[in-house]
């Protein structure tokens, strides 16, 4: 059926072209009136044909090519549009993004679909600014060309954490090029709260930096980026970064002899809001419990049920070493099979049979002058450190170095035992950073790089992620939330500045644990993804005028490539309808004017 209904109108239609033609010039040769006969044929000759021809019209052969097409972003520029239609013709295709559908102009707001679409496409010409957001995902199969303007000058890169855990370093990596060839020195800055906070010299006016920066308070921040030549600020930028609560961890110390380590180490943890219990050994069957942050409950022996209340277990030589086989038992199933996390902090002679994860590490007699303090470095590290060494420290292969000493050996080290992780730690005594206080921020560095790398996994929990690395207003916006499921209820973005938007989603079908979902976003500024449960996350929208030079810069290389590589070609476009529309007016206008007269 399908194939019979164009073949039957199309007869349909000659025919009736063809007896309209026959019925005109009957009529015209039958007239009395024989004056103007030849012009009431031509005319009722030209409106059949021009009938037909607004059904069927004739189509002309024009350069262009199917496998090429141009796509619009925001803030091109008509010269170079012309131009380039020069070049590949003028039955080139256009496509707008994510801009107001125009008469002559469809939108387009997916790669993909245009993909699917036209299979033929080879090559797309990408004038304005930016490029899509799924770009990458057609990189294989769809050349992308940018025609762009001459590079801007300002920050070319930028890379940051979006959100940084409260008293966790903020670095911040770009590359800056001065808008003139003048090597005249920039100073590059990062200014939070209200002051500058760290800064670089470049001295040639371009180069790479790094800043870093300890956020003091949670909550949303915008930091500003700026470089400066002399007094003259030329560049600044808008950083965003949330920064977000330290999750507490429960904290279990054990050892058996009292003193200022564990003691200093409690009260710290404590001050952290960390959940602390301490068990202090004094003498056989007498034991001292202190908590912190939490309920008491008994510690005299480690069950499973008492090692499940915690994260960490911080031990010494005597603790282990003095375990019963049940609680040495427990203790090793913990690491394995829960992900209990264990840190020992090594006196001088062999480690303890009960230690999990043993062979991982060898302790040698402590090499001559390690009573005194010892230099400790780690990347990072906010201080210069020295600590005496109880022992030397072997990682055997598989183990990672957590610090270590002037000549690179390690003094502290980890290893995995399991679905947990073990550290051992050779410094004998690290309280007296807590009283130095060029060094107090050393000490909490210290720890808290020790901790992250042994406690117990965090459960899995749904995140979410913004595609874009420049996500702008009235742009698309692709988020994706990593869950194990989609979620029950639509997600919701809100802002201040419009309404709470709900967000469909669409589950990867490579991926399961992935699904995405399209926000747009209206204007600049924070804006809040929830869902699903109790998940909440931020993420910034930059303004169109932020960012530009390294938003141009991530798609400046693919600009050398020819712009036409594909063989020139000629493309079979029909004629415009409304030439034949006007010309069977004017037939038929003639014909009704004629006998009127």
């Amino acid at each position: 059926m399908s194939a019979f209904t164009p073949n039957f109108l199309f007869y349909a239609l000659l025919i009736f072209c063809l007896l309209l033609a026959v019925g005109l010039s009957v009529a015209a040769w039958r007239r009395p009136n024989r004056q103007r006969l030849a012009l009431r044929l031509v005319a009722g000759w030209v409106a059949a044909a021009a009938l037909w021809l607004i059904a069927y019209p004739p189509a002309r052969t024009i350069p262009g090519s199917r496998q090429q097409a141009i796509l619009l972003m925001p803030d091109y520029q008509p010269d170079s549009l012309q131009a380039l239609l020069r070049q590949l013709g003028a039955s080139t295709q256009l496509w707008r993004y994510g801009a107001a559908p125009t008469p002559d102009t469809p939108t387009l707001h997916s790669l993909v679909a245009l993909r699917e679409q036209l299979p033929h496409l080879r090559q797309l010409h990408v004038l304005g600014r930016g490029l899509p957001s799924d770009a990458a995902s057609v990189a294989d199969s769809l050349h992308l060309i940018r025609h762009g303007g001459a590079a801007v000058a300002g920050f070319r890169a930028a890379q940051w954490a979006r959100q940084v855990a409260l008293g966790k370093t903020l670095q911040l990596n770009g590359s800056f090029a001065a808008a003139t060839a003048d090597k005249a020195p920039v100073w590059v800055g990062l200014r939070a709260a209200g002051k500058t906070r760290d800064s670089v010299q470049l001295k040639n006016g371009r180069g790479t930096f790094q800043l870093r920066y300890v956020p003091k308070a949670t909550g949303l921040a915008e930091y500003e980026l700026w470089a400066r030549r002399g007094t003259q600020v030329v560049a600044r930028e808008t950083v965003p970064v949330e920064v977000t609560a330290v999750a507490p961890l429960r904290v279990l110390l054990l050892t058996t002899t009292p003193g200022f380590e564990f003691n200093f180490l409690k009260n710290y943890l404590g001050t952290q809001q960390h959940r602390v219990a301490l068990r202090t050994q004094v003498s056989k069957g007498l034991t001292q419990t202190a908590f912190l942050n939490q309920p008491t409950h008994d510690l005299r022996r480690l069950s499973p049920t008492l090692l499940a209340r915690y994260d960490v277990v911080i031990a010494d030589n005597g603790t282990l070493t003095s375990l019963a086989p049940a609680e040495a038992q427990a203790m090793r199933a913990a690491v394995q099979n829960q992900g209990l996390g264990l840190l020992l902090l090594a006196e001088p002679g062999a480690l303890p049979r009960a230690l999990p994860g043993r062979a991982a590490f060898s302790l040698l007699p402590r090499p001559t002058g390690a009573d005194l303090p010892q230099p400790v470095r780690w990347p990072d590290a906010p201080a210069s450190l020295a600590a005496p060494l109880a022992a030397e420290l072997r990682l055997q292969p598989g183990s990672t170095a957590l610090a270590t000493d002037a000549r690179q050996r390690p003094v502290v080290g980890v290893t995995r035992v399991g679905l947990g992780h073990v550290v051992v730690s050779t410094l004998a005594a690290t309280y007296p950073w807590q009283l130095q206080t060029a060094n107090t921020a050393g000490y909490a560095a210290f720890w808290s790089r020790l901790l992250a790398a042994v406690a117990r996994p965090a459960p899995v929990a749904a995140q979410w992620q913004v595609v874009e690395a420049w996500p702008r207003p009235q742009q698309p916006t692709t988020l994706r939330l990593e869950s194990a499921a989609l979620p029950a209820t639509l997600p919701v973005v809100t802002t201040a500045k419009q309404p709470a938007v709900r967000l469909p989603m669409q589950q990867d079908t490579r991926l399961p644990e992935w699904s995405t979902g399209q926000f747009w976003p209206v204007a600049a500024g924070w804006h809040q993804v929830q869902g699903p449960g109790t998940t909440r996350q931020w993420f910034y929208v930059f303004a169109p005028t932020a960012w530009q030079a390294t938003e141009r810069e991530a798609y400046q290389a693919p600009t050398a490539v020819a712009p036409n590589n594909l063989p020139p070609t000629t493309t079979r476009q029909p004629w415009a309808v409304g030439w034949f529309v006007a010309l069977f007016v004017l037939a038929a206008g003639t014909l009704w004017l004629e006998e009127k007269l």
